[in-house]
């Protein structure tokens, strides 16, 4: 039996004790803390039930082993044996689920994401990476049943794009998006190179949970706000009239930018939406690092140094370098394909908070 399931389990029994206590003090049913309090106590129970079952579980294991040693009969060894491997089974998922109850759900997951691409190191070629990236993320975003709502865009001559943001809503999206966040490279011969020479650009993407006005509010007085007239596609009316609009968030500094739609209305609501975003990543910036995170988790430069991926064209292969994986089927990833990738950083981020919970109790 895994220690550390048990010692938590000891802390656990205690922890519900004191519930249950301060749920008896309380006389306001409807209050936020008497709802907290019952969801604590929800998990804490969970918990405390799947672990007498993986206790038992255990001792039956325990208990097969013995009888195996001193049962002489054939037939009834291979049962003993089978029943062992199966009580293993349930065993070990009953372990993955008392960690998974330990380092709980992140609240955000299950909320809207904005995501921007913008081209990075290299170019026509990097504006033109930006754009598959952006294509990628849209036949995923198809696969999944989410839906797409552009921002804002800034395209190129050659059909590239410089930048674009674009809200992603459905039910769970930030839980698969959040690991795009970071440097994506790509290594290829560009449609603007005529000697046929590979040449390496990147794109930075940046993934921020959509937050409700009520969770983000932004007073009038702190935000600066003018309007301009929008160029390039949307024809006489967004030409003419001045339609765009810029914010700029005087407490942060932060400027977004919305020129997509024909509304002056429109764009700003959206420019405030991704505002909202972007104010609450910088208040989560500064809880990691009062609570000293070392995992980053946005990009702020397109450095070549800094690459979460890389997609090799003439190899045929994309690679993933915070867990050195590596699938040889470019296509098929470019094609929004990018499940696997997804479940194996997932799985990966698991496993270390384990360990760091390990480490802690240690």
């Amino acid at each position: 039996m895994d220690e550390i399931l048990k010692s938590v389990f000891e802390t656990k029994k205690e922890r519900l004790k004191k519930i249950e206590e301060e749920l008896n003090k309380i006389d306001d049913f409807s209050s936020k803390e008497y709802i907290n309090l019952l969801k604590e106590k929800s998990i804490v129970e969970e918990y405390l039930k799947t672990f007498d079952e993986y206790s038992k579980t255990i001792k039956d294991i325990e208990d097969a082993k013995d009888l195996i040693q001193l049962e002489k009969d054939e037939e009834t060894r291979i049962f003993l044996e089978e029943e062992i491997e199966n009580l293993s089974k349930k065993a070990k998922e009953l372990e993955q689920d008392l960690w998974r109850l330990i380092i709980g759900t992140n609240e955000e997951d299950s909320k809207n994401v904005i995501v921007e691409i913008r081209a990075g190191t290299g170019g026509e070629e990097a504006a033109l990476f930006a754009a598959d990236l952006f294509r990628m993320y849209s036949k995923f975003a198809d696969k999944m049943k989410f839906k797409i709502e552009i921002l804002n865009t800034h395209y190129t001559d050659l059909g590239g794009i410089k930048e674009i943001v674009f809200l992603v809503s459905g039910k769970n999206a930030y839980k698969y998006f959040k690991y795009e966040s970071g440097t994506h490279r790509v290594q290829r011969v560009p449609i603007t190179e005529a000697s046929g020479r590979i040449h390496t650009s990147t794109a930075t993407v940046i993934v921020l949970p959509e937050m409700e006005e009520k969770e983000i509010v932004i007073k009038e007085d702190e935000v600066e706000m003018e309007t301009f007239k929008a160029g390039g596609p949307g024809g006489q009316n967004v030409n003419k009239n001045e339609c765009a609009v810029r914010v700029r968030h005087i407490p942060t500094g932060i400027v977004v930018t919305c020129a997509d739609e024909r509304s002056l209305h429109q764009n700003k609501i959206k420019a405030l939406k991704i505002l909202r975003a972007k104010i609450a990543q910088i208040e989560r910036e500064k809880q990691e690092e009062e609570l000293r995170k070392q995992r980053k988790q946005q990009v702020r430069t397109g450095d070549r140094s800094e690459k979460i991926r890389t997609y090799n064209f003439p190899q045929n292969r994309v690679t993933d370098h915070r867990i050195n994986l590596t699938i040889q089927n470019l296509e098929h990833i470019l094609e929004g394909n990018i499940d696997e990738i997804i479940q194996e950083l997932e799985k990966n981020e698991i496993l270390e908070k384990i360990e760091e919970i390990k480490q802690t109790v240690k």
